[in-house]
């Protein structure tokens, strides 16, 4: 898996031929996680379908036993991702923000972290204010 690397105020990184590059590293999974969060359902104009259902099932009235299974599925759903290992999500309804942050196991592994394998990630996604 290739992903353009981030800057810390998530703009994509250019220049520096394949220094800009994730290859076949957790960090890539994270982007790309955090990059599906951030779609929302029926803003693509190609495929309506595809997003994370913010509107339908996240936010708003009544969607407490939606919200937190629809934000996992959409996670899990992502390429390269194993499973969840820790979540939480945060809605403040007075400043209409919600905060969703995860450690995800992936497929890739670095193995020159104290000789062990390390294969997480941790993605956090805010969603402030509708889109």
């Amino acid at each position: 898996m290739r992903i353009r690397k981030v800057s810390a105020d998530g703009d994509m990184c250019f220049g520096g031929d394949q220094a800009s590059i994730w290859r076949d590293v957790p960090e890539a999974v994270g982007v790309l996680v955090e990059a599906r969060m951030n779609l929302w359902q029926e803003q693509w104009w190609l495929d309506r379908t595809e997003g994370t259902p913010y509107e339908q099932q996240v936010l708003g009235k009544r969607t407490e036993g939606l919200r937190d299974p629809a934000l996992q599925a959409r996670i899990l759903d992502t390429p390269g991702v194993i499973e969840i290992e820790a979540y939480s999500s945060v809605l403040d309804r007075q400043t209409r923000a919600l905060t969703v942050a995860a450690t995800i196991q992936t497929v890739y592994s670095r193995d020159y972290l104290a000789g062990q394998g390390a294969n997480t990630a941790n993605i956090t996604v805010k969603v402030e204010n509708g889109r």
